[in-house]
């Protein structure tokens, strides 16, 4: 199954490549798909890639629902 995750842009670098908090783990993730993208948005991310810009309502809910799901949610925790 392939997952897209909610993750909260902390920090933009040179190359488009942003910082990016995932339930509380830092990750590297590209921005080429969303070049609007800026800090403090909230992005559904998808193999090292930010595939979508979400609202923040969006993101809590999906990690809610990611949160039901332990087999999901260990490799975040």
């Amino acid at each position: 199954m392939c997952l897209a995750i909610p993750a909260l842009i902390t920090r933009i670098d040179e190359g488009n490549i942003a910082t990016v908090d995932i339930m509380g783990i830092t990750k590297k993730v590209a921005l080429d798909l969303t070049p609007q993208a800026k800090e403090g948005d909230y992005v559904l991310v998808h193999a090292g890639f930010a595939i979508e810009i979400v609202d923040r309502q969006y993101a809590d809910e999906t990690i809610e629902l990611i949160k039901e799901f332990p087999q999901l949610a260990e490799d975040f925790s």
